[in-house]
């Protein structure tokens, strides 16, 4: 269910009414205060008075109809002696700008000219009262079950499981990359071995070999990097250089399909180096690492579904800006996220994402490393054999040893 902000247009309708009031006292006239002449009186204040308009008539006296008040003193109402006359006194405002300038505000054939601003600024103030009393009630209600802490806390674990998960796969790809980085060395120093005699065979063999070494092409790998193309802009002719590239394409897919790598230690380039460390670091880590992985996979996703329910607890504007039946799906996540968070923290969890993280990301350019990937090959060469068996295509690691 939307959430309806209520309070919030009460509000806004009694600071309207409240600004509509203030617009309207702004717009009245200025008055001055002026003492009147009683001249005649009633029991319940109505009155006749005079005073004396300075704008009209140069300054005549003017009589009419007024409210006097009543509980004023004796002394003050006619038929008694006030300066020596038997007319009471009374003060009054009276106006001095505007259509009305000279007239008495609130005489008894007038309006109330502030009758209506008082009306609408008491309006406004009740409903601006009740606006901000039930909103903060409403909003206080709504706000139960805000835990941001929490949520944050949650976030972090899942990030560190996640972390996990990706740390072992960036290293698998490790040893991918530099298996295949030597393969492809070793494929070259093959194909680089191979001389133009030896790749080209049938009819006219040796006429088009030598054509080809002529151009400057003596090996199959000099063939494969020019290309058929190549072979042409170097002068050989156009069949004799498809046979010849060919042949290099067939001999180093064959070449690919039988490679039996041999991991040198003792001569070995960066890449066998590359290798050997990756490795290494996979075997350190060791059944711990596979088995914080698994439980990292699980627990990042347990979490990514809860964290998702517990969205509108991360901070207060989103929880009042979601409905009611989110925001009690929400209380209920942060629950379940204590939960998670307590047994993971129970099992020390945190720590060994974290821990597990740093075993998987060795710096592969660390000489000391190398050395030290060099010599525990020598010493556990199965393990080596055997893990690289397993992240890799099996039948890409045949290897001699």
């Amino acid at each position: 269910m939307r959430h309806r902000p209520f309070f919030r247009w009460v509000l806004t309708l009694g600071v309207l009414l409240f600004g509509w009031s203030a617009y309207l006292y702004a717009s009245y006239p200025e008055t001055q205060q002026i003492d009147l002449t009683v001249i005649s009186e009633k029991p319940d204040g109505r009155c006749t008075v005079r005073w004396k308009d300075p704008y009209h008539g140069g300054g005549r006296q003017r009589e009419t109809a007024y409210q006097c008040d009543p509980g004023r003193g004796a002394l003050l109402k006619p038929s008694h002696s006030i300066l020596g006359t038997d007319n009471g006194w009374e003060t009054g405002f009276m106006f001095t700008e505007g259509q009305h300038k000279g007239d008495l505000e609130r005489a008894l054939d007038d309006t109330d000219p502030y009758a209506l601003s008082d009306a609408l600024v008491l309006i406004g103030l009740a409903l601006i009262a009740v606006g901000l009393v039930g909103g903060n009630i409403r909003s206080s209600v709504r706000l139960t079950g805000v835990r941001p802490k929490t949520v944050a806390r949650a976030r972090k674990l899942y990030e560190a499981a996640d972390q996990v998960a990706q740390d072992h796969a960036q290293a698998r790809d490790a040893v991918r990359a530099a298996w295949n980085a030597l393969r492809h060395e070793q494929t070259e120093a093959k194909l680089s071995a191979t001389p133009i005699t030896r790749l080209i065979k049938g009819v006219a063999a040796g006429q088009a070999a030598q054509e080809v070494e002529a151009a400057g092409a003596r090996t199959a790998r000099d063939v494969l990097e020019a290309g058929v193309l190549g072979l042409e802009h170097m002068g050989v002719d156009r069949r004799t250089a498809q046979r010849a590239h060919t042949a290099a394409r067939r001999l180093a897919d064959d070449i690919e399909a039988t490679l039996s790598v041999r991991v040198d230690p003792v001569a070995s380039g960066p890449h066998t180096t590359a290798l050997l460390i990756a490795l290494q670091v996979l075997l350190e880590a060791g059944a711990e690492a596979q088995q914080m992985v698994r439980t990292g996979k699980e627990l990042a996703n347990k979490l990514d579904r809860v964290l998702t329910e517990a969205e509108p607890a991360s901070g207060y504007r989103s929880m009042l800006r979601a409905g009611r039946e989110q925001r009690e799906i929400a209380r209920s996540a942060v629950t379940t996220l204590r939960s998670l968070m307590a047994s993971a923290e129970q099992e020390g969890l945190p720590a060994r994402f974290a821990q597990t993280s740093v075993d998987l990301l060795r710096a592969p350019d660390d000489r000391n490393l190398g050395l030290s990937a060099r010599a525990d090959f020598e010493s556990r060469i199965s393990l080596y054999y055997g893990l690289l068996a397993q992240v890799v295509d099996p039948q890409d690691a045949r290897a001699g040893h």
